[in-house]
């Protein structure tokens, strides 16, 4: 009796030794927020980036030394809500946030982050206004004005289309930014905008806005929005026998794993992405192959996002000297420094940052094949 006694008083002190380590890791680790949409109509692009973020923080804390937590919080792509998550994250402790995912609640969060001296990075709010007047705001996606021109030099470069078609969202500044240069660059370039047609948060019947891309005799439609009113045009596109060539931007990825949604009405959508799942690279090949055994699934453009602005801080952190003891002002200041001197190969691509916030690397285009994303090879 003596000697269970014994052992189970060694098995509780084995116990407290690890829960104590647990509790100092904890206690160490760099705390880092995470805002997305989880659920609701946008919650494709944060479950993506919320799975991709958890990936990265695993694989580092396995190299051991630096230790990162990741909270992720869930904005539902609501701007008040995302303003509540932030809230959140600050009383909580976070030292710099992944957010907003999209661009509306990024910048409602931004302005509160500017005000407290926060860090943030966003995956995917691609608004030139979430960095505007900003120091403490940083993209790792492509800016919209970027997105428009480079969809259409991509689209005269490739000789896709003479007659060229655009229906986008005139009550969101993500759509109407990049509507505006592609507009801009497609004159440049001497493409013939045929129609330009308009829609809200709030229409769920596109049948007026894709006669007008019919009858104009559009051979190219360019969607730059969100994946969810994308799929009601390819719908209603479908059920009218129209087969242009869609083309799509990064709001487009997504649009893959909406629950009901017949993949098939998608076979041969285009979009711009840095990011492509067939890739060859090492670097594609192992985040897939580690996606795919953690999630069952194959990881999009925002997920690799997710991925690599995890990467992107942990080299900052390294870089900069930031602890766990580093307030989030402190890591503020030391952050904005460090991200001008950063230059990251990523699942995404090679990336710097200007002093502005905004990132340079080089965009891909990607094919729908059979129900999953493949390089355009044409």
């Amino acid at each position: 009796m003596k000697c269970g006694k014994t052992l189970v008083a060694m098995i509780l002190a084995i116990v407290m030794v690890f829960s104590m380590a647990s509790i100092a890791m904890a206690e160490d680790a760099i705390k880092i927020g995470l805002i997305g949409p989880m659920t609701g109509a946008a919650a494709s692009y944060g479950t993506s980036v919320k799975q991709g973020a958890e990936l990265a923080v695993q694989e580092i804390n396995a190299l051991g030394g630096i230790q990162l937590e990741l909270n992720p919080q869930d904005d539902e792509h609501d701007a008040e809500k995302s303003v509540n998550a932030y809230n959140t994250l600050w009383d909580w402790g976070a030292q710099m946030i992944i957010g907003s995912v999209t661009t509306t609640p990024c910048l409602a969060v931004g302005a509160e982050a500017f005000n407290d001296r926060m860090f943030l990075l966003t995956p995917s709010a691609s608004s030139t206004d979430v960095i505007k007047d900003k120091d403490n705001v940083y993209q790792l996606c492509f800016t919209d004005p970027a997105q428009g021109a480079a969809s259409a030099q991509y689209i005269a470069d490739k000789n896709l289309a003479t007659k060229v078609a655009v229906i986008y969202n005139n009550a969101d500044a993500y759509s109407t930014g990049i509507y505006q240069t592609f507009d801009a660059k497609a004159k440049e370039l001497g493409l013939e905008v045929v129609s330009t047609t308009t829609f809200t948060d709030d229409t769920t019947d596109f049948s007026v806005q894709v006669t007008t891309v019919k009858e104009a005799g559009a051979e190219l439609v360019f969607l730059p929005i969100y994946y969810t009113p994308a799929s009601m045009i390819l719908q209603q596109a479908n059920t009218m026998g129209y087969a242009p060539i869609f083309f799509g931007v990064d709001g487009m990825d997504g649009i893959l794993n909406i629950e009901g949604f017949d993949t098939s009405l998608a076979e041969g959508v285009m979009l711009l992405t840095p990011f492509s799942a067939d890739a060859t690279d090492e670097l594609t090949v192992n985040f897939v192959t580690a996606y795919k055994e953690a999630y069952d699934a194959t990881p999009d453009q925002f997920a690799a996002d997710g991925y690599d602005c995890v990467y992107t801080l942990y080299a900052a952190i390294q870089k900069a000297g930031i602890t766990s003891e580093t307030s989030p002002e402190e890591a503020c200041d030391l952050l904005i420094a460090t991200m001008q001197e950063l230059e990251i190969t990523g699942v995404t691509g090679t990336m710097t940052w200007s002093a502005t916030g905004e990132v340079t690397k080089t965009p891909t285009a990607v094919q729908i094949e059979n129900g999953v994303y493949v390089g355009y090879a044409n």
